[in-house]
């Protein structure tokens, strides 16, 4: 834990900076840009019939969005306002009312005709509902008779044959940390979260390395900076407030790069629009762009070190901070040995770069003294999502980057829950405060009252795989109970997981809107309960940033949902009717109660206690984590690494792709046209020279087939990295291989290898050439 505590809000700078200006245009009107005053607008006319309502969350609540943390319309970085389109889309998933019953009792064929965008604007869920299998509509059933069946279901159930999961939909602390007790209490231990599919290989990695498992820093380190590095990181959209800091950061001389396959128009051109010199004139943002292939960071950060390691020969302590490595990090040796043994053609293959533009980036890296980096699922989502990470992690060690300000390793998180997730247990692998380890088990027994089930849990992927196992298997999955979440739109193969949720006997939907999975049949039972969101919880609930600051929202007072109920409080009625023998070890009160038993089992989160009030908040570890390069592991070190570039080979004529969000967040899309390229759901975004050598042109149909899937879409020509190609997320799901996870993380792989072509040669060919598949509205264009 480090000593040294956030200096809070900064100021921006008063005078306006035309060297920043991307355009003299106001406004940046003829632009492709996102329409700021018009989406806003348009998010108050959705809440006209709330808006005062509406209001008091936007002014008083933490945001329910991003990770960045802002509490009412302020944060901790900057001075000043803060309100992106991020939050105001996901506002009106508190202010709608309830489902109308005419369509929520609908024949269930009728409801599946929606997407879940448009099954999302029906509004909330009202009360618990039943659907037995046979059944054509959903049924409104009391809350005992909900979660009886539940329990009975529970009770007759082997607790291996169960699995819980929560996705990051606004869920808080108290809730995460509830479903995990209550989970370990029924003797289950798979129970997974969100972070799963995003960022476990972050934390796995710096654990390793550094012996910590969050980001190290704050974003304050960002201004100031010699520099920051966005590796597979799109923050601007992702995380709009954040091109605040950048703003900021850029007023004060860092230099911004981006690491990516494509170059991101919102990371090189942003309209800021709580700042007016940037809502008017626009904000350059990056300085410099390196295009990576998809799969190739690892050898550019090989190729990087390479170049430092024949810098130091030339000229010791050129490129390394020797003197924080011998003081600080093990493995130097081992890590120069590998590195220098690579072959400088292997890494350009791999990487896609030139020796000499590895080289640019490494001497920038080299002359600046302070640096932080930051990445996002471009890093995570592969299946050697930990080694990409702590190839990062090898470069922040290899430079002093760490434990110092404007120093640093940032995994920048997507959603407001996730931080707080696995800090609070909810995952196979960890307790709150610690590892799955001895010491940690018997810390958290002896706090919670119960033994714990010592049987190895499964990542939630693995838990849907076992629904499709024969039904003596002790391990077929046959009660599914999750949180949100809507796994036919985040997880590869979304037809083999259509399969393994209808195959489950009994599957729970705790949410607070209907999704396309909610929809689908069971073998036994479908059961939905109806949730409170984090502003109608009792006691108010906490989330954790990014950067490790936990804020408190408080309950806010407004209309609400007659039968929904605070989640914490639904897990700990289902624990009591499943095992009511011992029903007070898990039995919480309030929410305060929560917290107060959060401050002892996870001890870096004492003073959540004392959370209770709107503005409430504090960074567990202090500023820096690392701090000083201490780092905590058992010999105060960091570990360097060497990692092996990974098998990225292609056949002949094939493209890497990868996905990419829109105008969305996360799985929820709030529009068909993506603000920043104006490409559409269904577009394929290609290099000019592959598309030319294809035959393609700009707005052709086009296909692109592999052996686990067939995408139909639209050629869109873009800057990116020759060979590389992205389509959008979830929509291009189904080119992704199911079943394949990172060995350390288990994060799925959302990269894979396919076959491009013109969508009329593709029919011409399909019968003879490929598994026959339904196409049917490319054969109408090109008829």
């Amino acid at each position: 834990m480090g000593k040294t505590m956030h200096e809070g809000p900064q100021k921006l700078p008063a005078a306006p900076d035309p060297k920043l200006w991307v355009s003299p245009v106001p406004f940046g009107l003829g632009k492709v840009k996102p329409k700021h005053i018009r989406d806003t607008i348009k998010v108050a006319w959705e809440n006209r019939d709330n808006l005062p309502y509406a209001a008091r969350i936007l002014t008083q609540g933490v945001c329910d969005g991003c990770a960045l943390g802002v509490s009412g319309l302020k944060d901790r970085t900057l001075a000043g306002p803060h309100l992106c389109t991020t939050r105001l889309n996901v506002l009106r998933l508190n202010t709608m009312p309830a489902i109308p019953p005419e369509t929520l009792h609908a024949d269930i064929d009728e409801l599946r005709k929606r997407s879940s965008a448009e099954l999302r604007a029906l509004g909330r869920i009202p009360y618990p509902l039943r659907r037995r299998k046979g059944e054509r509509t959903f049924s409104r059933v009391t809350w005992d008779e909900a979660l009886g069946t539940i329990a009975s279901k529970m009770r007759r159930t082997d607790p291996k044959q169960t699995a819980f999961f929560l996705t990051a939909r606004g869920i808080t602390n108290e809730v995460y940390y509830t479903a995990a007790k209550v989970a370990r209490y029924l003797g289950v231990n798979h129970i997974d979260n969100a972070s799963r599919i995003c960022h476990s290989p972050s934390k796995t990695a710096l654990k390793r390395s550094l012996g910590i498992g969050a980001s190290s820093c704050s974003y304050a380190d960002w201004i100031g900076s010699d520099v920051v590095v966005f590796w597979g990181s799109v923050a601007a959209n992702n995380q709009p407030v954040s091109t605040k800091y950048l703003y900021a950061a850029k007023r004060k001389g860092t230099k911004v790069i981006m690491i990516n396959p494509y170059r991101e128009p919102s990371m090189e051109n942003y309209w800021i629009p709580s700042i007016p010199e940037s809502a008017l004139f626009g904000t350059k943002i990056v300085d410099d762009v390196y295009q990576v292939n998809i799969g190739g960071d690892i050898a550019f950060m090989n190729g990087v070190m390479k170049t430092w390691f024949e810098m130091e020969d030339a000229a010791p302590g050129s490129a390394i901070d020797l003197a924080f490595v011998e003081a600080h990090a093990t493995g130097l040796e081992a890590l120069r040995a590998h590195v220098e043994s690579l072959d400088w053609a292997a890494l350009e293959a791999s990487s896609g770069l030139t020796r000499a533009r590895m080289g640019e980036f490494a001497e920038l890296l080299a002359r600046s003294r302070s640096g932080v980096f930051v990445w996002s699922m471009g890093l995570t989502q592969h299946r050697f999502g930990t080694d990409n990470i702590s190839q990062v992690a090898n470069l922040a060690l290899l430079r002093g980057f760490l434990g110092r300000k404007h120093c640093g390793v940032m995994p920048i998180r997507g959603h407001s829950g996730v931080q707080g997730s696995g800090e609070m247990g909810a995952d196979p692998f960890s307790l709150p405060g610690g590892e799955w380890d001895e010491a940690t088990v018997a810390r958290i027994e002896k706090l919670w009252g119960f033994e714990l089930p010592k049987w190895q849990g499964d990542i939630v992927g693995v838990s849907l795989e076992n629904a499709s196992l024969p039904d003596e298997d002790p391990r077929k999955l046959r009660v599914f109970y999750t949180s949100g979440g809507n796994f036919l739109e985040t997880m590869p193969d979304p037809d083999f997981v259509r399969g393994c949720l209808e195959n489950v006997d009994l599957r729970v939907h705790q949410d607070i809107i209907l999704n396309t999975s909610t929809l689908l049949d069971a073998r036994e039972d479908v059961i939905v309960l109806p949730a409170m969101t984090r502003y109608e919880q009792p006691g108010g609930g906490t989330s954790t940033s990014t950067e490790r600051m936990v804020y408190f929202s408080p309950e806010i007072p407004g209309p609400r949902i007659e039968e929904a109920r605070a989640e914490w409080q639904i897990y700990v009625d289902l624990a009591k009717r499943v095992k009511p023998e011992r029903a007070a070890l898990v039995d919480f009160a309030s929410a305060e109660a929560i917290r107060a038993e959060i401050a002892l089992a996870n001890p870096a989160y004492d003073g959540i206690q004392h959370l209770k009030a709107r503005g409430d908040v504090f960074q567990w570890g202090g500023a820096w984590l690392c701090e000083d390069g201490v780092c905590p592991t058992p010999d105060g070190r960091g570990r360097l690494l060497p990692i092996a570039l990974p098998e990225t080979r292609k056949a002949e004529g094939t493209f890497y792709v990868t996905t990419r969000r829109g105008k969305q967040f996360n799985s929820m899309i709030y529009g068909e046209k993506d603000p920043f390229n104006a490409a559409d759901r269904r577009d394929v975004l290609i290099h000019p020279a592959d598309a030319a050598a294809h035959g393609v042109a700009e707005g052709d149909a086009v296909v692109l087939h592999n052996a686990y899937g067939v995408f139909q879409g639209r050629a869109k020509l873009a800057d990116t990295r020759r060979g590389n190609l992205s389509v959008y997320w979830p929509e291009g799901n189904a080119l992704l291989p199911k079943g394949v996870y990172e060995p350390h993380a288990g994060i799925p792989e959302y990269n894979t290898s396919v076959v491009l072509e013109k969508a009329d040669t593709y029919v011409a060919g399909k019968d003879v050439r490929f598994a026959e598949r339904a196409i049917e509205d490319l054969e109408t264009e090109v008829s």
